[in-house]
């Protein structure tokens, strides 16, 4: 079965509450098996829209990417970022190697 990567590309207003996200979400990152491949870190925008944080989180399935998102455990942390910041997020189902 492949993996599965949420991407998101994020534009934080609100650093400090952001934090409370951050904070918020890991729980549900847990019982999902997320594993952060990016977070944050310096980038360089080649094309289009760049927002200033890229995301990128790698879970065992499209189930368990799309699960973790629906999840009662993400609900309130997805409450909290979209007061803080805009964000674009995508789900997308890796290849097998």
């Amino acid at each position: 079965m492949p993996k599965a990567y949420w991407i998101a590309h994020v534009d934080v207003r609100d650093p400090e509450r952001y934090q409370d996200y951050v904070t918020t979400a890991a729980p549900a990152f847990a019982q999902y098996g997320a594993k952060f491949l990016a977070r944050g870190g310096p980038m360089i925008g080649l094309e289009g829209i760049a927002r200033r944080r890229n995301v990128v989180i790698e879970f065992p399935s499209l189930a368990a990417a799309q699960d973790c998102y629906e999840s009662p455990a993400y609900a309130e942390a997805r409450a909290i970022r979209a007061e803080v910041a805009e964000a674009d997020i995508v789900i997308v189902e890796g290849v097998e190697a």
